[in-house]
């Protein structure tokens, strides 16, 4: 290819893609897809939890779940340079919230605050940690815009110990747990021959998603260590994802006798984007090796069930 071909990387205004703070930007990043960016960006493993969660009288904009450490993760973003009105919320919601790691997302930090950021991630003991993460978005020509994150603050000595964790992937016992929990899951989904199919990596996760024949929906096996559940569900991404929801649950009765059991319909916060159907086994440990047998197939079972009764009607939609 001549350097003639090449394409010319251009940033492109924050305020052209999102014109609301609040309404627009926050949804945006408590996305999951978007927050696994901001994970991979900062060595985390984020979960969201809550979106604009109460705090006495004020509200915080993201509530996140290390998955990692099980351990709760404030967000505060601005579209906007970082000032002193949101430093102050910054340090009330985690002190009302016991966030040990706070991250604080924005288009730009400005020198004074980043210093502060520093300086907390100097005073305070080594497991809270303190990020301040500048956002961009960048575009080649008419190509589909993409974020960027950007860490400007971090805590001391986080780039070596997240360049030790990249190098030695899965990091942690429950990383490693969460393998070998798919590996033998798998193992499952294939000897019972359905039509979900384990031929497939498993990952370091909290989850793993398998096609139904069509994009924005997959079907999903969740675990969820500290809420003692296993979960298989449809899940349904994109911008229409609410409307696609009900139109699917205007057949819930018929769907659900097909099934043999009632399912969880929307199951999320009223401001999701994304929208799930779900059935969930509660009150197991994901963790207890002797109960996996249990687990795995149960959830074979209910995924090939749903990938049964969905697949003709997502292809329909």
């Amino acid at each position: 290819m001549e350097s003639s071909e090449l394409g010319r990387l251009e940033q492109v205004d924050v305020r052209t893609v999102w014109t609301n703070e609040a309404t627009e930007f926050t949804p945006w990043l408590a996305r999951q897809e978007n927050l696994d960016i901001l994970g991979e960006t900062l060595g985390l493993s984020l979960e969201t939890e809550s979106v604009e969660k109460e705090v006495g009288s004020f509200r915080a904009d993201i509530v996140c779940l290390d998955t990692n450490t099980d351990t709760t993760v404030l967000i505060e973003n601005q579209l906007a340079r970082t000032d002193h009105d949101h430093l102050g919320k910054l340090l009330t919601y985690a002190a009302g919230l016991h966030a040990k790691t706070v991250l604080w997302v924005v288009t730009q930090v400005r020198d004074e605050h980043r210093a502060a950021l520093d300086w907390l991630n100097t005073i305070t003991p080594d497991d809270y940690r303190f990020f301040g993460v500048e956002i961009e978005l960048l575009r080649i020509g008419v190509s589909p815009i993409a974020p960027r994150f950007n860490i400007v603050s971090t805590p001391n000595d986080w780039s070596r110990s997240v360049a030790i964790v990249t190098e030695n992937k899965p990091t942690s016992e429950t990383k490693l747990m969460q393998l070998e929990y798919w590996d033998s899951f798998h193992g499952v989904l294939n000897n019972l021959n359905g039509s979900v199919s384990g031929n497939r990596k498993p990952q370091p996760q909290q989850w793993m998603n398998y096609s139904i024949g069509r994009s924005q929906f997959s079907l999903s096996a969740d675990i969820h260590i500290k809420r003692r559940y296993v979960r298989a569900q449809l899940y349904i991404s994109g911008e229409g994802a609410r409307d696609r929801l009900v139109c699917l649950e205007e057949e819930k009765d018929q769907i659900e006798q097909e099934l043999g059991f009632e399912l969880d319909w929307g199951d999320q916060s009223s401001d999701a984007r994304d929208q799930r159907i779900s059935r969930y086994m509660l009150d197991v440990d994901p963790t207890d090796k002797a109960d996996w047998s249990r687990q795995h197939e149960w959830l074979a079972d209910n995924l090939n069930a749903m990938h049964r009764v969905f697949v003709d009607r997502v292809k329909n939609l």
